[in-house]
């Protein structure tokens, strides 16, 4: 019988254990997970302003007798049906009606009182003669060559500034026909108004006569009828 020497096999069992052991401690090592890697960055979308209308579609021209070119049609544009809300306007706040001011009056200025008789006062320059009579208003009055008719006379009222009597008075000359002779016409030599307390301000300018305004005064009433 022929004997293996046990060093080779010793040697054998041994490689297996540390072959063995080896690959176990492979299997049973923990593993890492593996790094993530980091994916490249995509670049941002561009958004078109508007949608762009699609290409036309090109249709394959038709062939054999009587056939007729197709012409490529547009493509209709797209509406947007999207509804645009419009912001309502905002309403200003209701304020207080101010109250209406109405506005015064102003004071009627107050008439002048008026009188029916002038008194007017005549000057003969040639003799001196002076003399004052009554004129009703609308009444002619002879003084020598003279007829003086006072149209109005009234007297200032009580908020003007200077009281006064004022009166409208038209002179005429009617020379006195002499005997056997024609009376000369007449004629106007004063129109306008005459003031007694301004005598100067619009006088009567004749070379023989002068006359002026004195007052303006009320008639009296006519006595009342004896009762029998």
């Amino acid at each position: 019988m022929i004997r293996r020497p046990s060093t080779g096999v010793t040697m054998l069992a041994v490689a297996g254990s540390l072959v063995g052991g080896g690959a176990w401690a492979l299997q049973n090592a923990p593993q890492q997970p593996p790094t993530a890697q980091t994916p490249p960055t995509a670049p941002a979308p561009v958004v078109a302003p508007q949608q762009s209308r699609p290409a036309p579609v090109a249709r394959p021209a038709p062939s054999g007798p009587g056939a007729q070119p197709i012409v490529p049609q547009p493509a209709a544009p797209t509406t947007n049906t999207t509804p645009t809300t419009t912001a309502a306007p905002a309403q200003p706040q209701s304020a207080a009606k101010p109250a209406e001011v109405i506005p015064e009056k102003p004071a009627e200025p107050i008439k002048r009182a008026r009188s029916s008789v002038a008194i007017i006062q005549a000057l003969d320059k040639v003799t001196t003669e002076t003399m004052r009579f009554e004129a009703p208003v609308g009444q002619p009055i002879r003084y020598k060559t003279l007829v003086f008719t006072v149209r109005a006379c009234e007297t200032t009222a009580p908020d003007e500034d200077a009281p006064d009597s004022i009166a409208y008075v038209t002179v005429d000359t009617q020379p006195k026909a002499l005997p056997g002779r024609v009376a000369p016409p007449g004629r106007q030599i004063y129109k306008g108004w005459m003031y007694a307390n301004s005598p100067g301000l619009n006088p009567l300018e004749h070379p023989v006569y002068d006359a002026w305004l004195i007052a303006c005064k009320t008639s009296a009433p006519a006595a009342p009828a004896a009762s029998r």
